[in-house]
């Protein structure tokens, strides 16, 4: 494999040196790199196969079209310099390096994203930085194909949940129709229908969002009106996904539950789907009347011009040979030879009881277990988990218990913050800020750490919620410093294992939220005090 670089002709020099054909590199090139990205690469496969991310399989395709059109206005190559491919080496090499953490981490989706860069790099060092860089758009838009990283789907989903319920139930009531919103559950009195995250727009939103990129770029017209295009997607998606839900609510309301079931359901998901391309297909011809001049068809607006495209994928066949190009192939297969060579990160199991068995009774309290609903127990994603009630006669009010342990949080799955659950079963945060507590264990040593505060109202009702993310010797408040935690410590310490750590109480009557307050610090000994035998230090 190895060759004296001398062999290689330079471009423009007139050098007459033997040269091994490029397009034997560049294929090596893409081989080595899919063998190195493949644990993205099966990853991603899967995540293809739920309904948010089903059409990931086409947007490779459209980027290969954006990609062919604008090949099209590259100016001609005039005797290019052969430093101008190294930057593409530069990004290669920072590509490799980043599948790199994710493999070693055990996370897809870094994998994943490091595999887009390194497709970037190839361009350039193919077509050198001053014409490689204008191909930067067919790229970015394969990122349309990656899911989101669970932490901030869960949240964009909730949100959407959020605001669908309420714009749909305002269309019910639109028809007289007596309806009530208790979080994402619309309640018609004789029916009840739960916003599931199936129905929070996403499956929708991920596509939409494909097309309003595509159609701002192939749009020929000022550049407001490729951002109006670009950006009109999420208002659209919300918007049409909440009449769905209200024209679900009203027949649902006529005719019986079954019209938001099955077939139906699944009809009217497609039919806003592609109510949603017209819109878009809408904007474009509104752009146009709105615009002075504009002279045309909806054809002559978007840039679909099929022709040539043969012509352009052919260039392949006319890669300029150079240094930058073998070191790119080289530099993957040396990468994926010593991953597949190397024993590979093993994630450390450590030894743990069954939070089924935490203590009932200490300090006074005395608790009683409860379960969540099995569709919750699904979307929690928890290997182990404790819903647990507690009393004490010393106390005016009960304190909540609950704890979602997790054995990796590196491969899709994760703790989902109340912040963002919370909401969904109605009840409305008040207010929301980080709280110091501090206490002596039962070993008489001090202990002191932040907790994330709440106050939720839903009614009348009020309730005091502490919770924070416990693990691995950390107790952290934050959702991001705790997804770099488990980064870190995958590598450090071949752990990602973590739980989330949640008490509640309610504000009685004659109480104040310093009393509820108190409660919870006075239940907090006892409990931190038995966390480590179930979430290892």
């Amino acid at each position: 494999m190895s060759v004296p670089f001398e062999k290689f002709q330079r471009v423009g020099s007139g050098d007459s040196g033997v040269s091994l054909a490029p397009a034997f590199w560049f294929i090596c090139a893409i081989a080595a790199g899919i063998a190195f990205f493949w644990y993205g690469i099966v990853s991603l496969g899967q995540a293809w196969q739920t309904p948010e991310y089903s059409h990931g399989p086409l947007i490779p395709i459209i980027s290969g079209f954006l990609f062919l059109q604008e090949m099209r206005h590259l100016p001609p190559r005039r005797g290019a310099i052969t430093d101008q491919w190294w930057p593409g080496v530069s990004v290669v090499t920072a590509a490799l390096l980043v599948g790199l953490l994710g493999n070693l981490t055990q996370i897809p989706d870094i994998v994943t994203y490091g595999m887009i860069l390194y497709l970037w790099g190839l361009v350039l060092v193919v077509n050198g930085w001053t014409r490689g860089r204008m191909l930067w758009p067919s790229i970015l838009h394969l990122v349309f194909m990656l899911p989101l990283p669970q932490f901030i789907y869960w949240k964009v989903s909730i949100y959407l949940q959020t605001v669908s319920s309420e714009i749909g139930v305002w269309l019910i009531m639109l028809f007289d129709i007596p309806v009530f919103l208790d979080g994402n559950i619309i309640d018609l009195g004789v029916y009840k229908l739960h916003v599931a995250e199936a129905c929070s727009g996403l499956r929708y939103l991920f596509p939409i969002m494909s097309f309003s990129y595509v159609f701002a770029l192939l749009y020929r017209g000022p550049m407001w009106h490729k951002a109006v295009l670009l950006l009109s997607c999420v208002p659209i998606t919300v918007l049409l996904n909440s009449f769905r839900i209200g024209v679900i609510g009203v027949l649902v309301n006529s005719y019986g539950i079954g019209h938001a079931e099955g077939f139906l359901h699944m009809f009217e998901g497609w039919v806003i789907f592609l109510a949603c391309v017209l819109l878009l297909i809408g904007l474009v011809v509104c752009l146009r009347l709105l615009t002075r001049g504009s002279k045309g068809s909806i054809a002559d607006a978007i840039e679909l011009d099929f022709n040539g495209a043969g012509t352009q994928l052919a260039k392949i066949q006319t890669i300029v040979p150079s240094r930058a190009l073998i070191v790119s192939a080289i530099l993957p297969m040396i990468c994926a030879t010593a991953w597949y060579a190397s024993p590979g990160a093993q994630s450390v199991t450590v030894e743990r009881a069954q939070l089924v068995a935490f203590s009932r009774s200490f300090d006074g309290w005395s608790g009683s277990l409860s379960f969540v609903e099995p569709e919750i127990e699904v979307v929690l994603g928890a290997d182990d988990y404790l819903s647990a009630h507690y009393e004490s006669k010393q106390e005016n009010g009960p304190v909540g218990l609950f704890i979602a342990y997790y054995d990796s949080q590196t491969e899709g799955s994760g703790i989902h913050s109340p912040e963002v659950c919370l909401p969904v079963g109605g009840w409305e945060v008040s207010t929301w800020s980080q709280k110091p507590v501090s206490f002596t264990d039962s070993a008489g040593s001090q202990v002191s750490f932040d907790v994330n505060r709440a106050v939720i109202q839903k009614g009348l009702a009020q309730q005091v919620v502490y919770y924070w993310l416990e693990g691995r010797g950390r107790r952290l408040t934050s959702d991001y410093v705790a997804k770099a935690y488990t980064v870190l410590d995958q590598i450090t310490m071949s752990r990602s294992d973590g739980a989330l750590v949640r008490i509640i109480t309610p504000i009685g009557a004659g109480e104040t939220e310093a009393d509820a307050d108190a409660r919870l610090q006075r239940f907090l000994p006892g409990m931190v005090s038995r966390l480590p035998e179930f979430v290892p230090q």
